[in-house]
């Protein structure tokens, strides 16, 4: 069911992970943006777009984790786009020939065989430097930053006072740091993408996270603050005293704490690497 968030944009949330796809309204269609996750809410989504009367004449993904790069025959043949180098990433993942048998060994068991993946990934690169979304209508600002995964960005709906997050701000998500590489330092990227919000955070009312529930404009900074705290925590080698981690997680969220001692591990491991790099 959609949700009105603001003037002109709502949200239909899928059910596993509280996954919030997102609708900006323009004069002549949507903006969808991060659609899914399986079959029966993505339809659910093209029913209730067409009920309104609405049709798809953009899509976007934030970044390139697979619960984003989802789409739908449904929402018809609109250009689907992203950074340039979240396109990048999927041209990668894509090239491979048994590329649809890897995503799906790492989807949730609970939803393997509900999730379409034909059409997955299938993502226009915007040019490096595009500050906008192509959209007749209300002007989409990107802000795009080196947190959590390649080619993550934000967007600024500043006419509408939205600001949608991708997978950050999340109250029930804990930051997820990008270690593809031994070449990248994550918290400081993931601080600097942090910076890259609070600046926008003066023009926002709300914050719609990638997953979990949208929030008001004085939440939007205490979630800025949680984020920081959290990867501070795990750049000192501390497990966060945290409201997502431990027994105060979300039941069902239990798993963020695996994901949080595991980021502590790869933390400590990544710098005893480089300091045996440096001596050697």
């Amino acid at each position: 069911m959609l949700r009105q968030v603001a003037e002109g944009v709502l949200t239909h949330r899928s059910e596993l992970l509280e996954n919030n796809a997102v609708v900006v309204q323009g004069r002549t269609g949507v903006l969808l943006i991060d659609p899914g996750l399986t079959e029966a809410e993505m339809t659910c989504l093209a029913d209730d777009l067409r009920e309104a009367g609405q049709s798809v004449v953009a899509g976007f993904a934030t970044h390139p984790d697979w619960d984003h790069v989802l789409w739908h025959p449904e929402y018809g043949e609109a250009p689907r786009y992203g950074t340039s180098r979240c396109a990048a990433r999927m041209r990668e993942v894509r090239s491979d020939p048994g590329w649809k048998a890897h995503v799906a060994e790492g989807l949730p068991p609970e939803i393997s065989e509900e999730t379409p993946l034909d059409l997955f990934g299938l993502i226009t690169g915007l040019p490096t430097g595009t500050t906008h979304i192509p959209l007749d209508g209300p002007h989409v600002q990107i802000i795009e930053h080196p947190a959590h995964a390649p080619g993550h960005a934000a967007l600024l709906i500043a006419e509408r006072g939205v600001l949608v997050a991708g997978d950050m701000l999340s109250d029930v998500l804990v930051p997820n740091l990008d270690e593809l590489n031994d070449t990248n330092d994550p918290v400081a990227e993931y601080l600097l993408g942090l910076r890259l919000l609070e600046d926008a955070a003066g023009d926002v009312d709300v914050a719609v996270p990638g997953h979990g529930s949208v929030c008001g404009a004085e939440e939007v900074r205490a979630r800025i603050e949680q984020d920081r705290a959290y990867v501070l925590a795990l750049s000192a080698g501390r497990v966060p005293s945290d409201a997502r981690v431990g027994s105060t997680a979300k039941p069902g969220w239990e798993w963020t704490t695996d994901i949080t001692a595991e980021q502590v591990k790869r933390l400590a491991e990544r710098s005893e690497r480089r300091g045996s790099a440096s001596i050697g």
